[in-house]
């Protein structure tokens, strides 16, 4: 029940994160202040991030991190109907995202000390296919309203209304842990473990015995490296991806919301079917979910070259890449809370933001200057990359 808030949250960004680049060039904006905010917005998320996470866990205290994020959400998107300033717009979206990034380490410590660590995986996955189902109406809000053309004003005052019912619902549901020790132990228990698999290697090798085994900790550079470019690839892709399918195919805004709801619907399948799955499992599937996701992108040049089949074909490749990303955030997120020690919960978020800030600012910078299908080609071979640096963490 405590995700109850959050699901109302996801609405108001998940209508938010189409309507917004929309609005922006509606009001004389460009592709270039589109990644201008995008990029401002993430960049001062990396401290941010830091920061909430280091002072959560070190007060102990997670449900106030979340108010702060929710209650700020609520103000900021009210002052967004105050003016159609450009600048203001993403002053006003920068500090916003300051403050709601506050709810995210938290959220992350709550489900990894609320449950045991065999139940991570299935605990987030039903986490986030929950919110993504919060993000999929929104989507199907914004489809609605602009169908029936009601103004930004609406839009963004609907907005800041569900962060207010996020805030209520949060303020009664969500409750701070008692204990606050499964990432301790989960840490004491691989120490132990490495310790006694090098015991059994040195016996046998002391007793003359072959040894096949090797005693390897994990590679936690290279697991940093490929969330920062599988985050800079997706921010390149879909920073400008609204304003690809409203200008370049000439699609109205409810058709770009009508796409956006089959992404999201494919990562509410992807985040199902991501609860089942064993955590054993987890390390070998990254680097496949990610060259999975940079064949996808690369077809996406296909779409500037079949224009009569190019919506369909757009649709199905952001239904299976909504899929992926599913099971993509679900074992990194797994993963991340096992080899991110306390008092650093936010390293997650700031790594995320650091590939975000980078490619929310190369992907419409591309595109203004070059073409879209150069952000395709880009975003190809950077998710590329990041499936190198996967490979080598596993």
């Amino acid at each position: 029940m405590w995700r109850l808030g959050f699901l109302f949250h996801e609405m108001a960004f998940g209508l938010l994160s189409v309507f917004l680049p929309l609005y922006v060039i509606a009001i004389g904006g460009s592709l270039v202040d589109i990644g201008i905010m995008s990029a401002a917005a993430l960049f001062l998320a990396i401290p941010s991030s830091f920061f909430w996470g280091y002072v959560c866990d070190k007060t102990g205290r997670y449900k106030r991190y979340i108010l702060i994020s929710f209650l700020a959400s609520t103000v900021l998107l009210y002052l967004f109907t105050l003016t159609t300033s450009v600048g203001l717009l993403i002053i006003l979206y920068a500090v916003m995202s300051i403050l709601h990034v506050a709810h995210e380490p938290p959220k992350n410590v709550l489900i990894a000390e609320l449950y045991s660590r065999e139940e991570w995986e299935k605990t987030f996955a039903l986490y986030e296919g929950f919110t993504e189902v919060g993000i999929l109406i929104g989507l199907l809000l914004g489809f609605l309203m602009s169908t029936y053309g009601l103004g930004p004003t609406l839009v963004l005052l609907l907005c800041s209304g569900l962060n207010l019912v996020a805030l209520v619902m949060s303020l009664i549901l969500v409750t701070d842990p008692l204990l606050i020790f499964e990432r301790s132990l989960v840490s004491i228990e691989k120490t132990v473990n490495f310790a006694y698999k090098g015991v059994v290697i040195a016996s046998k090798i002391l007793d003359g015995l072959s040894v096949n085994e090797r005693l390897k900790r994990e590679n936690l550079g290279a697991f940093f490296t490929g969330l920062v470019l599988f985050s800079l690839a997706s921010s390149i892709l879909f920073t400008p991806l609204p304003i690809f399918f409203s200008k370049e195919l000439a699609l109205p805004a409810s058709l770009v919301f009508a796409i956006y709801v089959l992404n999201s619907g494919g990562g509410v399948v992807g985040y199902f079917l991501a609860s089942g799955r064993s955590s054993q499992t987890e390390k070998s599937h990254i680097s496949r979910i990610v060259i999975f996701r940079s064949m996808l992108t690369l077809l996406l040049m296909a779409v500037t070259q079949t224009p009569v089949y190019g919506v369909v074909l757009a649709a199905v490749i952001l239904i299976l890449m909504g899929f992926a990303y599913a099971l993509f955030l679900v074992f990194t997120l797994s993963l991340s809370m096992e080899l991110i020690p306390a008092g650093k919960a936010g390293l997650f978020n700031v790594l995320v933001s650091i590939g975000g800030a980078c490619g929310s600012f190369i992907g419409p910078f591309l595109a203004q200057t070059l073409g879209f299908i150069y952000i395709f080609l880009t975003a190809g071979i950077v998710f590329f990359l990041a499936y190198m640096a996967f490979k080598i963490f596993k």
